[in-house]
């Protein structure tokens, strides 16, 4: 039997999850597999996170099956090596001379950190470049604090798929009817901006109200892709919604996916509660994002589709996350 490679391309970078901040407390040590590897995510005891490769760069122990955070860094279970969350080593307690390669450089492999949106995300590069980008702040998350919008609803599913494909099921236009089994989707008006994907779409939408009646709504839907990792959509109308997609890559052809849900506060008898509820559950459910699951686990990439004009944007929205893939000296050289 010939193997068909699944997904030709590598890894992308950008900003991706790797955790919610609210599920990492200080003091915490997890192991998690993330861009192809093991690594090893903790918060030291003033709050700051940090993401290092999971092996000891002494005698190669794991760090996240018995290692601690002491103070700002962790401790390796097997000599207590200590390293900070930049990947320096801070304390060998046993040496009376530290090695000197430890004052030139980290010896950890650590990725740049950045907390937005209740999220904690990772910088991820193959050719470890720093990061050239920033992470887009949501001002609903800020707001949840404050009473005026919704705990985030959380969900997650692992994928055996990577982020383009994930991301480009967005501008298919074809595939909402057969899948998904909408009559309509509208195009919108798109832009691309370097590492930026802007799509704007003003509509109606036709809801079954609690009491069975069928009513129709303006619906404004903007959705951004920040990069590989970051993609949020805004709908507003009779409800403000706000979702967050977090596709982290495990490897190149396995994700794990979340849509993390926040809609400003309504009483829970209300129309409007029950509206934003129900918004929610068409894109959790078969109407939504469970019907591609089943198809993105067992589809291919084709790198030169035959497509025809009632597919969409394809082709331009693949030129532009190409991007996420360039060697930097090639992505310089482009601009």
């Amino acid at each position: 039997m010939v193997m068909v490679e699944r997904f030709p391309m590598d890894i992308p970078y950008g900003w991706f999850f790797v955790a919610y901040s609210d599920e990492l407390k200080a003091g915490d040590v997890k192991t998690v597999e993330y861009f192809g590897e093991e690594l090893v995510l903790f918060r030291t005891l003033s709050g700051k996170a940090g993401l290092l490769e999971a092996y000891c760069a002494h005698l190669g122990a794991h760090l996240g099956y018995g290692g601690k955070v002491d103070e700002e860094g962790i401790r390796c279970p097997f000599h207590a090596w200590a390293y900070n969350t930049e990947g320096w080593a801070t304390d060998v307690p046993y040496a009376k001379k530290m090695p000197p390669i430890l004052s030139r450089r980290p010896c950890m492999k650590a990725f740049p950190i950045v907390e937005k949106n209740n999220v904690v995300w990772a910088w991820y590069h193959p050719e470890k470049i720093e990061p050239f980008f920033d992470v887009i702040e949501h001002e609903e998350i800020n707001q949840i604090g404050a009473g005026e919008w919704e705990e985030l609803d959380r969900y997650h599913w692992d994928i055996l798929s990577n982020p383009q494909e994930i991301a480009e099921n967005g501008v298919d236009i074809a595939h909402f009817r057969y899948v998904h089994g909408m009559d309509d989707v509208p195009e919108g008006h798109t832009t691309y901006d370097r590492h930026l994907r802007r799509s704007i779409a003003e509509g109606q939408r036709t809801l079954p109200m609690p009491d069975g009646e069928m009513k129709t709504f303006p619906t404004r839907v903007e959705t951004v892709q920040n990069g590989a990792g970051q993609k949020y959509t805004r709908i507003t109308g009779i409800t403000d919604t706000l979702l967050m997609v977090l596709a982290t890559p495990v490897t190149k052809d396995k994700c794990e996916l979340r849509f993390a849900f926040t809609h400003r506060k309504f009483d829970k008898e209300s129309m409007e509660y029950n509206i934003a509820r129900m918004a929610i559950a068409l894109v959790i459910g078969q109407t939504g994002v469970e019907g591609d699951i089943p198809i993105w686990n067992h589809k291919i990439h084709r790198k030169n589709p035959i497509l025809c004009d009632g597919d969409g944007p394809i082709m331009q929205f693949r030129e532009y996350f190409e991007q996420f893939y360039l060697p930097v000296e090639q992505r310089e050289a482009a601009e």
